[in-house]
C-alpha cells in the first residue's frame, strides 16, 4: 500500500481493495471461523479456499469485452495509479481474455511478484554490469511496476497470480471462490497451483 505518486494518474477503484489481517496462532484461526460462522449464521463447517500469500505488489486489472482495458495499483486501498502500459509487458498478462462467456467488464485482482529464480538471474546480470542489485524481491518488483518507461519495465521478470474479482458487469460469477478461480483460469487469468479447498479450522492448519 502506499499513497500515489503525481508522475501517474489516479484510479479510483469501484470497490476497495482492503488489506488482509494476519494469524499467528490456532487461536486466532479459530477466532477467524468462528466470526465467519456466526456472521453466516451456520453451525457447519465451513469450506475455505486456500492458496499461499505471496509478497509483492497488488493489482486491479480492467478487462471490457475481453480486452485488458486498465491496470492499476493497489494504492492506498481507495486511489491506486494507472499502470496500464507497465501492465502490458507483464508476459503472464493476457492482452486479451481467452475462452468464452466472459462479463462485458470484469475486474479481476492479483500480485505482480517476482520469483526467486528472477531475482536472483537479474541481480546477476546487473552485478557483470555494475548496475544497482536489488535488496528483496518484494521492493524489486513493486518499483518495476512503477517505473515511468515501460520499456524497463518489460526488462525485468515479472510475473502475476490472480486471486479474486472485484466489479462484474453483464454476467454473474459463480457463488463459490474456488469457482471463480476455475473460470478466471479458464479465460487464461493465472490462478496459483496451490490453491486448495478445505474444510474448518484443521483444513486451514493442515494446509498451512
Amino acid at each position: 500500500g502506499g499513497s500515489p505518486v503525481p508522475e501517474f494518474a489516479e484510479v479510483r477503484h469501484h470497490l476497495p481493495m482492503l488489506s488482509l489481517d494476519n494469524a499467528f496462532a490456532r487461536e486466532d484461526v479459530e477466532a477467524f471461523d468462528r466470526r465467519v460462522r456466526e456472521r453466516l449464521g451456520t453451525d457447519e463447517q465451513i469450506g475455505y479456499t486456500c492458496e499461499p500469500k505471496l509478497d509483492g505488489l497488488a493489482v486491479s486489472l480492467t478487462y471490457r469485452a475481453g480486452l485488458l482495458a486498465l491496470g492499476a495499483t493497489r494504492g492506498d486501498g481507495t486511489i491506486g495509479e494507472d499502470v496500464t502500459h507497465n501492465i502490458r509487458t507483464i508476459p503472464t498478462v493476457p492482452l486479451r481474455l481467452g475462452g468464452h462467456g466472459w462479463p462485458d467488464l470484469l475486474e479481476v485482482r492479483g500480485e505482480v511478484f517476482m520469483s526467486s529464480a528472477g531475482f536472483n538471474e537479474m541481480n546477476r546480470r546487473a552485478s557483470e554490469k555494475g548496475e544497482k542489485i536489488f535488496v528483496n524481491p518484494r521492493n524489486a518488483a513493486a518499483g518495476s511496476l512503477r517505473q515511468l518507461d515501460p520499456r524497463l519495465t518489460a526488462l525485468r521478470p515479472l510475473e502475476v497470480y490472480f486471486y479474486g474479482a472485484g466489479r462484474v458487469e453483464g454476467r454473474a460469477l459463480p457463488g463459490l471462490h474456488s469457482e471463480i478461480l476455475e473460470v478466471l483460469s479458464g479465460w487464461g487469468l493465472r490462478t496459483s497451483p496451490e490453491t486448495r479447498v478445505v474444510t474448518g479450522v484443521d483444513g486451514l492448519l493442515g494446509y498451512y
